[in-house]
This record gives C-alpha cells, sequence and structure tokens, in this order.
C-alpha cells in the first residue's frame, strides 16, 4: 500500500466523520467534514487546470480555509507551497516565483499585495475568505468550491515518492530554498507512535507557512486526534486554549515558552497538559527548569532538527537535568555522526527529497545519503549531542532562519553607517536575536530604532536587528574581507561579561 497524505483523510472521514479535526478561534472542522471540502477544493482546482505534478502556492496567515486546501492538493497530486506570510512583497514574489507556481491563493490580508505579485509570476490569484471581502484582488475560492462536486477524488498515476510539499527556507545568501518532501516522507514523520502518546488534543502555535503547524497537525489526524490551531502564539492564545480544550499536547519554541512562564501560567489551567515539547533554537537549561518546575506532571522533551531532515536528536524528560545543554541522542531511525570538521552529518528515511529546482544546493546538503545541518556539534560518552556553533551564517531567532548577509544589503546603504555587520548572538528568548554591529561615519550616530526604520519595508519583521553595538571596525579576513563573525560574538559576549 503506498504512503499517501490523501488517504490520511480518506480513512479518517470513514472511520471518525464525526470527530473534531480541527479547531480555529470558535470555528472547527469534523474528519467528515473536512474531507468533504478537500474533494469540493480539489474538484474546483481541477476544473481551472491544476493537475498532478502542478504546484500551488498558499501566502496567508494561519485559516481554516488553508487545511482543506492543503487536504485537497494531496488528493490531487499537486505540492502544496506556503510561503511565509511574514515576508513583504519583493521578498514574498521571490519565493512565490521559485516555486514556478500553477496558481497563487492568498487570504484577504495579502489580497491586494498579491495582485501585483500574482502578474509579476504570471499566476491566477485566487483568494479566501468571506463575502466581507468582496471588493478586494482575487477570484473567490468560496464561490468555485461552493459548486464544486464532493466526490471524492484520486490521481491514478500519483506515487509515495511524489512531492507533497515545499517549504520554502533561507540560504546561506539569503534566497530561499524550496525544500522538497515527498508523501511517504511526511506519511513516516507523522505517522501514529510514541510522539502522540497520550494522544488527545494538541494545541499548534506555529502559524501555516511553517513546517512545524503541517507535522503536529498530520501527527494529530494519523492519530484520529484534535489540533487546535492559533492565529497569533501569545501567552492569552495559548493558555486560552489549552484551557478551553483540556488540551494534552503542546510544543514552543523557547521564546513562547518564555512568554507563557512571563504573562499566563498563573492565569490558565493547564493541568491537562500531559506531553511538552519544544526545540528548533538554543533552549537554556533555566528555561527547562521553569518549564518543569511550573508543570510538574507533564513529560518534557527538546528536540533537535531541521525543514530537511526531521526530527534529529530527542532529549528525553529524565535526562533534561542530567544533560543541561544537550539536545540528546541520534532519534529513532536516524544515523548521526560529525564530520572531521565537527559538522553534524545525519541520515534516516526521513529525510527530505532534495531543494526544488537547485540541483548544486542539494548536492552541498547529501552527501552519500547523509544530510549536512551546517550546525557544529559535540558528542559525549553517552553519544548525547550538543550544538557549539555553526558552520554557516545563518542565525536561528524563534525558529525562523535569518541570512546575515541579506540583513547587511539591507543596512549597507544607511546614511550614518560606515560599515556594518550582522551576528546572531545568544538569547533565553529568542534562541538568537539578531544583532547590527555598526562602525558609524565620522561625526554621526547610529541608534537601534533608526536601523530598524531604515529595514522596515526591506525586511521581514523577524529579519530586522534587535539589538545594536558599536565597534571602532569590523573584524574581516584579509584575502577575502569576510566578516569573522565568530570573533565579533566572542568580542560581544566578553564585553557583556564585564558590563
Amino acid at each position: 500500500m503506498p504512503l499517501l497524505i490523501g488517504d490520511v483523510f480518506r480513512s479518517a472521514a470513514l472511520s471518525t466523520p464525526k470527530r473534531t479535526a480541527v479547531t480555529l478561534g470558535n470555528r472547527s472542522l469534523s474528519y467528515g467534514d473536512l474531507d468533504q471540502q478537500a474533494n469540493r477544493c480539489a474538484n474546483a482546482l481541477r476544473g481551472l487546470g491544476v493537475r498532478h505534478g502542478d504546484r500551488v502556492v498558499l501566502w496567508s496567515d494561519t485559516s481554516l480555509e488553508a487545511v482543506p486546501l492543503f487536504a485537497g492538493l494531496a488528493k490531487l497530486g499537486t505540492t502544496f507551497a506556503p510561503a511565509n506570510a511574514r515576508l513583504g512583497p519583493a521578498e514574498a514574489a521571490e519565493m512565490i516565483a521559485l516555486a514556478r507556481p500553477k496558481l497563487l491563493v492568498v487570504d484577504p490580508e495579502h489580497a491586494e499585495a498579491a495582485e501585483q505579485v500574482a502578474k509579476d509570476v504570471g499566476v491566477p490569484l485566487l483568494r479566501t475568505g468571506d463575502e466581507s471581502a468582496s471588493a478586494l484582488p482575487g477570484r473567490p475560492l468560496a464561490d468555485l468550491t461552493g459548486s464544486a462536486s464532493a466526490d471524492d477524488v484520486e490521481a491514478p498515476n500519483l506515487v509515495e515518492r511524489d512531492p507533497h510539499v515545499i517549504f520554502f527556507t533561507s540560504g546561506s545568501t539569503g534566497r530561499s530554498k524550496g525544500v522538497v518532501l515527498s508523501h511517504r516522507v511526511n506519511f513516516l514523520r507523522t505517522h501514529p507512535g510514541a510522539l502522540l502518546e497520550p494522544r488527545g488534543t494538541t494545541v499548534c502555535m506555529y502559524p501555516l507557512f511553517h513546517m512545524g503547524a503541517w507535522t503536529l497537525a498530520l501527527q494529530a489526524w494519523q492519530a484520529r486526534s484534535h489540533v487546535v490551531l492559533l492565529e497569533a502564539a501569545t501567552a492569552e492564545q495559548v493558555g486560552g486554549a489549552v484551557e478551553t480544550h483540556r488540551a494534552e499536547r503542546l510544543n514552543c519554541i523557547p521564546a513562547v515558552w518564555q512568554r507563557i512562564l512571563d504573562e499566563g501560567s498563573d492565569r490558565f489551567d493547564l493541568s491537562s497538559l500531559r506531553v511538552i515539547d519544544s526545540g528548533t533554537s538554543a533552549t537554556p537549561p533555566e528555561l527547562l527548569a521553569a518549564i518543569t518546575d511550573r508543570l510538574p506532571d507533564a513529560i518534557l522533551r527538546v528536540f533537535y532538527g531541521s525543514t530537511e531532515a526531521g526530527s534529529i536528536t530527542l532529549l528525553e524528560h529524565d535526562d533534561v537535568p542530567r544533560k543541561p545543554g544537550s539536545c540528546g541522542p541520534p532519534h529513532s531511525g536516524v544515523e548521526l555522526r560529525l564530520s572531521d570538521a565537527g559538522e553534524v552529518c545525519a541520515r534516516s528515511p526521513v529525510l527530505f527529497d532534495g531543494y526544488f529546482d537547485n540541483a548544486e544546493a542539494t548536492a552541498e546538503a547529501l552527501v552519500d545519503g547523509w544530510y549536512h545541518t551546517g550546525d557544529l556539534g559535540v558528542l559525549d560518552d553517552e553519544g548525547f549531542l550538543s550544538i557549539v556553533g555553526r558552520a554557516r551564517d545563518i542565525i536561528r531567532t524563534g525558529g525562523e532562519s535569518v541570512s546575515p548577509s541579506e540583513v547587511e544589503a539591507a543596512l549597507a546603504d544607511h546614511p550614518a553607517l560606515l560599515d556594518v555587520a550582522v551576528v546572531g548572538v545568544p538569547d533565553a528568548k529568542w534562541g538568537e536575536m539578531v544583532c547590527a554591529i555598526a562602525v558609524p561615519r565620522a561625526g554621526a550616530t547610529v541608534d537601534l530604532e533608526a536601523l530598524q526604520k531604515h529595514c522596515e519595508s526591506r525586511l521581514a519583521r523577524f529579519k530586522v536587528p534587535r539589538r545594536l553595538e558599536i565597534l571602532s571596525e569590523i573584524p574581516r579576513t584579509a584575502a577575502t574581507n569576510q566578516v569573522q563573525r565568530r570573533l565579533i560574538i566572542e568580542r560581544l559576549a566578553t564585553r557583556t561579561r564585564q558590563r
């Protein structure tokens, strides 16, 4: 039997049609309703010429309409490619064009900006939302699905190795790369098992353009459980969702866990939680201890992985206090080794299938079946991994990837700057913080607010510097003039200790 994502929705609709599959705010879909809406969506898009092997990009904040679109495209054998909703039109246009889509689907909030993007990319524009947004650009998707057949849709030539999704990630130069995951890989990554014990309601704080959101949702749907999506990862929304739905599982990045502890841990009843997870960026031992103190009856785990590899290591609950700073031994089914340079390399059945239309980047990342993560690590005598640095310069902040060179390019023409560099500095809330290192021109003054305003129309908000440090000179290599980022980080750490 082939491992196809569309079958997840078909089988759940047959066995548990009335069970709630997904909730966002005060709206929910049962498995039966979700499957029917997915069929209508698939039939409507097929009527527009969307076929097996095509790609459809969704540029949208989290919405319930995205879920039947996701399921319907899986049945068609059409690749789903969610673009980062936080990007501005220019950045989004580059990302969307990379996928060479058959059409672009947006929410009402992105519709006006998407009109020009769709023209630039040369694709039709569809829009989710209700009739109140009728004046906005884009053909309403609801008009098409409302009159479409609810009969099941199958793609006869679809095989499990065909692409299911493309998740966009930043490259070392700042240009997007499309991480291709096949139906087989996504099915295996989310198959019911130890990851889902207990199999109750999951609250998902990740936005629906993020791999983590669809992974958590598919884990719930494969187990025929319930996932609660959020419009924003605030303490109010996370805590309220856990309390209202008596959620048993919650996965948050460190910054959101800190937010919950600071703002919401005493305001909401979180006692239903049984499995609590963290990861995607460095998680301070102090934060893990605080989470355990607040939720002593829950099992706490820390994951290390990536869009390309899925989960690479897992630090189990009992090992959290005895292995501070570690991200655990290799996860089930994963082989792990360090290269001669100390780079973390992983091999498993759930590695990505390559970067879309980018053979060079694929060949660099996948060598003899091993994925080269770009992270530098050390292994202790029990085989537990700790991440100690980066072989490449990408900053991981709040679960997002930021290219320092991209931010430097956005700041380069600021009139007060003689030179500038960007580094990621450790931060308890964000994992890493984007930090600008500025060398002011003679007689000029530089402040963080001015730099942030300079970046507003050029960069997504998560890429904008949150910290500013002034140096008299940027350390660079003599031969190539490259920024010596590790040296900058060491100097900043020394400066912080001396304050």
